[in-house]
């Protein structure tokens, strides 16, 4: 019989949902992780999945079930598991939940709205991988009166330090005197895309609320409150998962 499929141990310790992959590799430098009784300080020690003894400061870890969780992201809460500067973090809201989550990309402390949890990594990176092409949609507030024009501007793209950073749909909400509601779909996120693509157009971002990822959607879920993905969103994203792996990476026009 042969030994079942070996993985790196910080992978590992990631798939049974005990922290990031990250936080497991410096977990196993700093001589905490020990595999079958003995320390190791490689995070690529190759550890047989399920029948390896793996333990963390001397208690052994033991794997956790899938958690799939939809968060209304408050604005002025960071995205990370700790914040130098003392601010409120996204695990500041998770109350009840024991075992380590990590957010599904980014929202910056500025933005809101929907926000994807989960201690599954493998999905989390097949979400927000580009050639997935899960879109996002988001609600903006811009400080202008937004024209036709820049209607088309913002589906062509613009290029900054390097990065293509167009729409895949944009359309008016609502108009005001001096400001405009848009709602914009991307199917890919760069670092603050909406924000510099904006920017370079000569627009200010007063508000940024993402609304849906695929087909869940942010609905009326109070701000700061989480509930769990239901079986069915789950399942809409997994297919949307399945289908992009089957299909040729889609060409989008080049910003110009």
């Amino acid at each position: 019989m042969t030994d079942r499929k070996k993985s790196g141990l910080a992978r590992v310790l990631s798939k049974m949902g005990y922290c990031s992959r990250s936080q497991a590799a410096a977990l196993i430098r700093a001589g905490r992780v020990a595999l079958n009784g003995r320390s190791v300080r490689d995070p690529e020690t190759p550890v047989s999945v399920g029948r390896a003894r793996i333990t963390v400061d001397g208690v052994e870890v033991v794997a956790h079930s899938k958690m799939y969780l939809v968060m209304n992201k408050p604005r002025g809460v960071v995205t990370t598991a700790s914040d130098e500067r003392g601010r409120a973090t996204v695990y500041d809201l998770l109350h009840g939940v024991d075992a380590w989550i990590g957010p599904v990309g980014r929202l910056d402390k500025a933005s809101e709205g929907l926000l994807l949890l989960t201690n599954d990594t493998d999905w989390a990176a097949r979400i927000t991988d580009p050639a997935s092409e899960i879109d996002k949609r988001y609600h903006v507030q811009v400080d202008r009166v937004v024209t036709d024009e820049l209607l088309a501007r913002i589906r062509q793209g613009v290029v900054v330090n390097g990065d293509c950073l167009r729409a895949k749909a944009v359309r008016i909400l609502r108009q005001g005197e001096k400001n405009s509601w848009l709602e914009i779909t991307l199917d890919e996120g760069k670092n603050r895309h909406i924000r510099r693509m904006l920017q370079e157009l000569g627009l200010a971002v007063l508000r940024l609320v993402r609304v849906a990822v695929g087909s869940v959607e942010l609905d009326d879920l109070k701000k700061g409150a989480v509930r769990a993905l239901t079986a069915a969103e789950k399942l809409n994203l997994d297919r949307k998962l399945a289908r992009a792996g089957e299909l040729p990476k889609k060409t989008t026009g080049a910003c110009r």
